[in-house]
């Protein structure tokens, strides 16, 4: 099967009593006296392969390229042979890239065979792989956080360009701070509609929504007061954004308080973030941010428009391009996750975005139908296991530069019965019902709500609060 005619293919989108709380993050267990990173499941990590240094033999090097070479067309049988009888780990995560693409036939079974031969992994031990040998496959190369082969980034690139061209320039960037090796496909193709566009994406795309529609509390009645909302305040200035909406554009781009804000929703990792846009020093052109359709350990791959630089969704730091030469990160700022009734209680002149988004659109009220209700859907690797890997919990980075995070529901508990919820500096307070985070000046620390597994992998040695430890 060619790689080129994938995208015909139907396959997931990305839109459709606790450890101590001064303890480090941990996601390794030990068995044996061994440490052994486990999945989202409890699945315990075999050790990993042993890896060679250095270039790959003569022979093997060719046997990838043809590999390679051949997923535009025909997958090469014989040169998958050769690279897995090589011997040389690295080279499975090339096979794990083939794989995300060609999850069919004979050609997924020999894909799965050449990594269980390179690694010496029996698949059917890990229950992921009954659900997808190419998450199995990846969840065990970045749990063993498995060094890439020579050449990798220019290896991905041949890949992915066959189906999304426009990716090109994110491949093509050799400075760029990418871990290319989480890199994945989404399920769906980039978002390069100008600033504005309503329109949908022609070809398939998470499309953004550019300075939506907005109405007053009492306009936005349509939307059910016990439906999810993420509130964002700027120079006393309160907005709302319907979850069902996120799910839908998982991006928007709009003016608060005078400012302008990107504000990325990842549902794989149900995290919304809000970025000021305005306050890159030095930079005249206008940042647009929108939605690649790549993602990065389960969480969305964002990019801005103009410079098509990319910007980690989850820390604001550019990646690539003009933005990451001159070392922009985005400013953040607090994003309540609440309840549309306690939300517009606690802010009774908050606005909110219109039925239609101002774009004549309708929006289902639960898009997404429980997707992620049994466990992360892309491959996420090791995860810590202090909390279930999908736990909501609100994420603060400390003034020491510490990250923390609360459990929402516990912290609710405990918020209920009158206690206050802090960890070092950081204080818990609530907003409509949600949460935002103050130091004891009583200035604000930002914060905003994420899955357990993606806020403690994008932020290892986690501080985590629990009822428990509170004095």
């Amino acid at each position: 099967m060619a790689l080129a005619a994938v995208v015909a293919i139907p396959l997931i989108a990305c839109s459709q009593g606790v450890t101590n709380a001064t303890e480090a993050s941990s996601d390794m267990v030990a068995i044996e006296g061994n440490a052994r990173p486990i999945d989202a499941r409890g699945y315990l990590f075999p050790p990993p392969p042993p890896v060679p240094d250095g270039k790959l033999a003569p022979a093997t090097s060719t046997a990838v390229d043809q590999l390679v070479a051949s997923a535009e067309t025909s997958l090469d049988f014989e040169a998958l042979e050769a690279v897995a009888a090589s011997g040389d780990a690295r080279l499975a995560w090339v096979v794990a890239d083939l794989l995300r693409f060609l999850q069919v036939g004979r050609a997924e079974e020999a894909l799965a065979e050449a990594f269980e031969k390179l690694t010496e992994v029996d698949l059917a031990a890990d229950p992921t792989s009954s659900e997808s040998s190419w998450r199995a496959v990846t969840d065990h190369l970045i749990a063993w956080d498995l060094p890439a082969p020579p050449g990798y980034q220019g290896l991905k690139r041949r890949l992915f360009v066959l189906v999304e061209p426009r990716w090109s320039p994110f491949f093509s960037d050799e400075d760029a701070a990418i871990d290319w090796r989480w890199v994945s496909w989404g399920g769906v193709l980039i978002d390069d509609r100008p600033l504005g566009d309503g329109g949908f994406c022609e070809r398939g795309c998470i499309p953004a929504l550019d300075d939506p529609a907005l109405t007053d509390a009492i306009g936005g009645e349509w939307y059910s007061d016990g439906y999810v909302v993420f509130g964002v305040v700027v120079n006393g200035e309160a907005v709302a954004f319907p979850k069902n909406m996120m799910e839908i554009h998982e991006l928007v781009n709009i003016t608060i308080g005078g400012r302008r804000l990107g504000i990325p929703y990842c549902t794989l990792c149900g995290s919304a973030q809000a970025y000021f846009l305005d306050s890159v020093p030095s930079w005249d052109e206008p940042i647009v941010l929108r939605t690649s359709g790549l993602l990065s350990r389960s969480n969305k791959v964002m990019y801005d428009l103009n410079t098509e630089s990319v910007i980690d969704t989850f820390t604001g730091v550019a990646l690539s391009g003009p933005l990451q030469d001159a070392a922009v990160t985005l400013e953040q700022t607090t994003v309540v996750g609440s309840s549309w009734g306690d939300w517009k209680t606690e802010h009774p002149d908050t606005m909110i975005v219109a039925r239609d988004g101002g774009i004549g659109r309708s929006y289902p009220d639960d898009p997404l139908q429980g997707r992620d209700a049994t466990g992360p859907i892309f491959p996420v690797g090791d995860v810590d296991p202090r909390l279930a890997a999908q736990t909501l919990v609100v994420g603060v980075i400390g003034p020491d530069g510490m990250p923390i995070a609360f459990p929402i529901e516990e912290a609710r508990s405990a918020m209920e019965q009158g206690k206050e919820v802090t960890l070092g500096d950081v204080r818990l307070l609530a907003d409509g019902s949600g949460f935002r985070a103050e130091l004891p000046s009583g200035n604000q620390v930002v914060a905003h709500q994420a899955f357990w597994f993606a806020w403690s992998q994008f932020h290892p040695g986690t501080l985590l609060w629990t009822a428990s430890s509170q004095p």
